[in-house]
């Protein structure tokens, strides 16, 4: 069986390619998000699974959800993952996509974690101040995760950076056990 970060590449790629011709990486960024809430949510998911539900019905209510947020181009493309039953892999495509546009664009997708949520002065900030390491414009998502107790998470591409309390507290547990 194929791994699902390999079925999702090329229907990845080609949105990408479409999206680069067209100059309308935002539009399809906007189109893949929608698609993969609609897919994700846990009632479709049951219905997707479901053998009584046949593909058209799938179709169909999918691209009703949708309504006019999508544009043809975009409904076709989930005629085509509908049709070679490649629906739940529209979260993966999704991630490829933006993957693929943020090294087109040279962007830096980075992901912070913080124990409390921060205010748009501190995130500029600590955006800012990635931009100057790397010399590349960041995009940043910033989520809450209560378990940090406290101090962030920084990740970029390879790079992490763990300033959480949590983190300090395992390096003084295991340094004491020495």
């Amino acid at each position: 069986m194929a791994e699902p970060s390999n079925i999702a590449r090329p229907y990845a790629q080609a949105v990408f390619e479409l999206a680069q011709e067209s100059d309308s990486f935002d539009q399809w960024s906007n189109y893949l998000q929608l698609l993969s809430d609609i897919v994700g949510d846990e009632n479709m998911q049951m219905l997707i699974a479901n053998p009584g539900v046949t593909r058209n019905q799938l179709l169909d209510l999918i691209l009703e959800i949708a309504g006019e947020q999508l544009d043809e181009q975009a409904r076709n493309f989930v005629r085509i993952l509908n049709h070679y039953r490649r629906l739940n892999s529209v979260p993966l495509i999704l991630k490829q996509y933006e993957a693929l546009r943020a090294k087109a664009e040279g962007v830096i997708e980075a992901d912070m974690e913080t124990a409390f949520p921060i205010s748009d002065e501190q995130s500029a900030m600590l955006t800012d101040a990635l931009q100057k390491t790397f010399g590349r414009k960041i995009r940043m998502k910033s989520t809450v995760n209560k378990e940090l107790i406290g101090g962030v998470i920084i990740r970029a591409g390879d790079w992490v950076v763990d300033g959480s309390v949590r983190a300090r507290l395992s390096k003084l547990a295991s340094a004491l056990d020495v």
